[in-house]
Formats: C-alpha cells, sequence, structure tokens
C-alpha cells in the first residue's frame, strides 16, 4: 500500500470532529491524526478523551497547538477544519499558503454568490485573496462534483441539511421533469447534534424534549446552498427546518409537481441511472420508503418516492446521518477522492 498519508485535524472536540476522529483512525491508508488546538484555545483539555471519556485508551488522543512549522515539519499533507464558520474563513488562506491540502468542515467557503454568502457576514482582511479561494474551492458533494474535488486543494464539505435535499432533487431537475413554476418545499428535520456542541436556550433538554420546532424559516445558512448546487431562483423552493427531539439524523420530506404524468418505474429509474455505481447512495423501491434508522451510524444517503395516482405529485423522501453523511463520513468520502482511493475507504 506504499506509505501512510498525514493528516491533521483541528476541531476534534466537536460531534462532528469527534466522529471524523475517529473514521481517520481506523482508516488503512493514514497514519493516525494529528489532532490540534487552537492557540486562543486555553482549557485545561490537553487530551480528546478528556472531552470524551468513551474513546481512552489506545496511546491516548494529545490536543497539540495549532503550529504550522510544525504541521510542515511533521510531513502534515491534508488539514480537516472542523470549526467555527469564522475560524475556517481566516486559516484557510494561512493554510493554503503553507501548501496544505484542505476539506472545511464549515460553511465558510461552500457559496460562490455574495447574497448567500451574506448570511455569515464575513469581514476577510484580504478581500481578493478570499474572492481568488472562493473561486477555487469546489464544493465537496461526490455524488454531484467527484472529478473536481480529485484535483481540489480546497474543498468546502456540504451542510447536512444540503447535502439532503440536493441529492434528493438532483436526478429529476437535470432530468428536466419538475414543474419548477409551481415551486418546491422541502420539510427537513434534524437531530440536535446538528446545531452543534455549544448549547443555547434552544438546544437545551427541557426545549427539545417531547417537542418538534421549525426555525430559521426563509434564512437558515443551508438554503444558499442548495439553490446554488441546483440553479434554482430563490421563489422555487421553500425550504423549511425542524428540531427533533433524538441525538442525530436528518430526514427530509420533499414535495413537487411534475411537469408530466410518469410512471413509479420512471422515477426510480431516473434516480438509479443518475447514481449508478455511487457508492453511497441508496435507492428505495416504491413504495418501501426509507427511515432514519436506517441510515444512522452511516455514510448512505437513502432516497425513496410516492407518486400520486395522477402521475404528477411527487413526495420524495431523504435520510442521512448529519454527521457522517451530513458531515464527517462525507469529508472522508472528499479525503477518498483526492487522492484516488476507493469512496468506501475507511467508511464500512
Amino acid at each position: 500500500m506504499g506509505a501512510k498519508l498525514k493528516t491533521a485535524l483541528l476541531g476534534a472536540t466537536g460531534y462532528s470532529g469527534l466522529e471524523l476522529t475517529k473514521i481517520l483512525l481506523r482508516h488503512p491508508r493514514l497514519e493516525k491524526p494529528i489532532l490540534l488546538r487552537r492557540g486562543s484555545d486555553n482549557g485545561p483539555s490537553a487530551d480528546l478523551a478528556d472531552v470524551f471519556p468513551a474513546i481512552s485508551g489506545n496511546g491516548g488522543y494529545p490536543l497539540r497547538p495549532l503550529s504550522w512549522p510544525g504541521l510542515k515539519q511533521q510531513g502534515v499533507a491534508l488539514l480537516f477544519l472542523a470549526t467555527p464558520h469564522e475560524a475556517s474563513r481566516s486559516l484557510v488562506p494561512q493554510a493554503i499558503a503553507q501548501g496544505l491540502r484542505v476539506i472545511d468542515l464549515s460553511g465558510a467557503w461552500r457559496l460562490k454568490q455574495e447574497q448567500h454568502r451574506g448570511i455569515y457576514n464575513f469581514q476577510d482582511p484580504d478581500a481578493a485573496l478570499a474572492a481568488q479561494l472562493t473561486d477555487r474551492a469546489v464544493y465537496g458533494l461526490p455524488e454531484l462534483h467527484a472529478d473536481r474535488i480529485a484535483a481540489a486543494a480546497l474543498v468546502a464539505n456540504p451542510g447536512c441539511y444540503a447535502t439532503s435535499v440536493i441529492l434528493a432533487l438532483a436526478p429529476l431537475l437535470k432530468a428536466g421533469v419538475v414543474d419548477r413554476s409551481r415551486g418546491i418545499i422541502s420539510d427537513s428535520k434534524s437531530g440536535v447534534s446538528g446545531a452543534g456542541k455549544e448549547p443555547t436556550a434552544q438546544t437545551h433538554f427541557v426545549s427539545v424534549a417531547d417537542n418538534l420546532s421549525a426555525y430559521a424559516v426563509f434564512n437558515h445558512r443551508h438554503l444558499g446552498e442548495i439553490v446554488e448546487q441546483l440553479a434554482l431562483g430563490p421563489e422555487e423552493l421553500i425550504f423549511t427546518p425542524h428540531l427533533l427531539p433524538i441525538p442525530r439524523g436528518i430526514l427530509s420530506t420533499i414535495y413537487l409537481h411534475l411537469n408530466r404524468a410518469m410512471t413509479p418505474l420512471e422515477v426510480e429509474s431516473c434516480f438509479r441511472n443518475f447514481y449508478a455505481g455511487k457508492r453511497w447512495m441508496r435507492i428505495f423501491q416504491t413504495p418501501k420508503l426509507p427511515q432514519l434508522q436506517f441510515s444512522l451510524q452511516t455514510n448512505y444517503c437513502d432516497l425513496g418516492f410516492c407518486l400520486a395516482a395522477d402521475g404528477r405529485r411527487l413526495v420524495l423522501l431523504s435520510c442521512i446521518d448529519n454527521l457522517l453523511k451530513g458531515a464527517a463520513g462525507q469529508a472522508v468520502q472528499n479525503l477518498n477522492l483526492m487522492y484516488g482511493w476507493g469512496e468506501e475507504e475507511g467508511l464500512l
């Protein structure tokens, strides 16, 4: 197999960062990843097991201060960032300048259009450099952009909601069978881990338990990703996210009209042809529908549908694990593409 790739990860103490650490540790083509902490993080934890005792053992998982000379000296070729959006926005230019390839799990580099990126309100000290990196960044959805990901220096890992919605809609929009004039509705629900590790009043147990709530209606950060990647106008999609009282998982129920009558076999063939050979897509044969429990703890995106008797009204179901296919698993899928490895490596 030859020499193993050296990687580093900044942000292992978050939920997605922990999942990514566990995958990197078992990946057959990687050395044990170097786990980093930002210089501003002066907390008492010196080892990831101090934060997540469940991973204790196996020689420890020290959290080392981020040092660009140190990474170069240790031969690190690729850096994963599981950091807040603002942190990734400032760190990526520095990493690229050091000759590192980067997979960023935040929203810092996903959006090309300013009207969508404005929701983050980034204040770039070097606007020209930020614009160059924005142009170079590849949206890391392997099922749509595998060729570009393979050659990328900077991969912007997609958002979890965006992954579930884009993968459900892309085949039908590409086939030109969606009646876009009648609009598309995505009713999406996520487990609480999608909100990140830092607690808020909305994610407190008392607020979440035995409850279901909508939030960020019409202005969720992932909306821009969805319409950009699908080339939709903002008036063509209504996206409403909801918070489920469960730890993890996303289920998107998507409602649309077709511009001609179709049969269930035609709809299913549209999905199967589009995703032929795509390792992490599972298409359910109607009338069977995916459920959250089927995709949890996996890197699969599960797709199913129900077609009305008139052949024109269609309901899509898309299920993913938000921490895996929606974050860490997809990041490793991108890693595999970047180095010409099988997309399943480290993920089975």
